[in-house]
Order: C-alpha cells, then structure tokens, then sequence
C-alpha cells in the first residue's frame, strides 16, 4: 500500500503548478460611491442655490420667481430678463460677480465691470467703479428664504410697472424673496458634519463602534450575531447609542463594560 500511495501522488498537478499552499486573497468590498444629485441645479442648467453668505462668491445669478433673473442693461440699470427654459442657465447679461466684503456683506459687479448700487429714489443702477456704502448689499436668510437688503435698509425687488429692479421696501415680503445661484465648482459631500463612527448602514455602525471601544487581547473582532432589526428600531427611538453599548456589552467587547 505505501508504494501505491507513492505512485498514486494525489490531486493532478499542471505544469508551472507550485507546491506551496495559494493564499486566499481577501476581497475588498466595493463601495458604492453614487454621486448625489442636485435635481434643481440640473433644472437651472447647473447653476446652484446658495443657502448661507460664504457661497456667495464668484460668477452668481439673482433669480426672482422661476428661472427669470436680473438682467443687466448698456445702461446701467437693470430689468427682469425673460424667463428660461428647464435646463437651461442665466444669459450672459444676468451673470455677476460676487465679491465678499465681510461675514455679512457682499458686493455685486455687473458684465460691464461696474458695482450694483441702490440711488436715492430706490433705484438699483451698476455704474460705480469701486465699493463704497452704497454698494454694499447683505443677504438675509431666513427659513430657507433670502432676501437681499441694500445700504439704506431697503429690500430688492422689482417694479411691477416696468420690470425694473429696486430697492424701496423695508420691509420684505414675498415679491422682495430671491434665489442667489452659484455656478463656481462645490463639493457635495452630504456626510461632511456626520461622524466618521456614523457613516455607513446599520452593520457598518455597530463595526465603526466596536472597533473603536473593543479591547483587542485576541486583535478579534467581536460583534453581535443578533438582528440588526432592533437597532434600526432603537435608531428611530432616539436610544441607538444605548442599544449599541448593551450589544457590546453582551459579547464583552467593550472597555467602558464590567
């Protein structure tokens, strides 16, 4: 029997075939990286709605309504310019620079290189060559909602006679209430205030947290096999944290548990 074990020889061997055992590579788990997208800057031709001062910055557009926003004319004033199509951006007329003068302030510079200011009868005009007071604008947000208030207290908005643009009202109401839109290049990364223990589903988390509490004597990982079902429910209910910690504590994985 040992010589025919000999010649038997085992599993068939493949020319180049090494004897040395083949370590199992381990396969990284792919992650999804879905870019997130911004359905109402697709609908404005990928112009964005700024929500906070330090967005506005750069190339802007000041939008009343849908899609209509301020246009700027050869002569120095400025009017409501037609309404555009979904998908489609602001005109080269209607873009602006931005310019932030403070944490609160922002100043506006027309396609003619020439800063929006507000004169004495209210009237918004683009035909000073540098930043005084007057040319000093500060957007309020409020619930979602933005208003743009000059240097003599006074909100944008426009002339329902003639389209013009003004500033003549103190107080702002639903016809003084714009969209800034920024066109600059922004990072969207909705999970940039969530913690990095946080990030990930519900399985993901209980790891993030194991790993950062567990005491490693074996370097073992040491994770609840029951249902993830109740976390979920201890997730609505405001008591996550607290299920996560009783879950480590039964496998006595965690170095806050006695």
């Amino acid at each position: 029997m040992s010589e025919y074990e000999r010649v038997r020889g085992g599993k068939l061997k493949l020319k180049g075939e090494s004897d040395k055992p083949k370590k199992r590579k381990r396969k990284e788990k792919k992650i999804s990286k879905t870019p997130l997208v911004d359905k109402d800057a697709q609908s404005h031709g990928n112009w964005w709605k700024t929500t906070k001062v330090e967005e506005i910055t750069g190339s802007v557009a000041i939008e009343f309504g849908s899609r209509t926003y301020v246009k700027a004319l050869d002569n120095g004033l400025f009017t409501l310019g037609a309404p555009h199509d979904e998908g489609e951006g602001p005109s080269p007329e209607e873009i602006l620079t931005a310019v932030m003068i403070s944490e609160k302030k922002v100043a506006f510079k027309s396609g003619y290189d020439k800063y929006l200011r507000v004169e004495k009868d209210g009237t918004v005009t683009g035909r000073s060559d540098a930043i005084g007071a007057m040319e000093q604008w500060e957007p309020v947000f409020q619930e979602g909602k933005l208003a743009l208030q000059g240097y003599n207290d006074c909100f944008l908005s426009v002339d329902p006679d003639d389209d013009a643009i003004i500033a003549r009202t103190k107080k702002a109401g639903p016809e003084e209430m714009v969209t800034i839109r920024s066109h600059i290049t922004r990072e969207i990364n909705p999970l940039k205030d969530v913690p990095t223990e946080e990030q990930g589903d519900i399985k993901q988390i209980e790891v993030n947290y194991v790993k950062k509490f567990q005491k490693f004597q074996d370097k073992r990982l040491r994770i609840s096999k029951e249902d993830t079902k109740e976390l979920e429910k201890a997730k609505q209910e405001g008591a996550f944290h607290e299920a996560l910690l009783d879950r480590r504590s039964k496998m006595k994985a965690d170095r806050y548990c006695k």
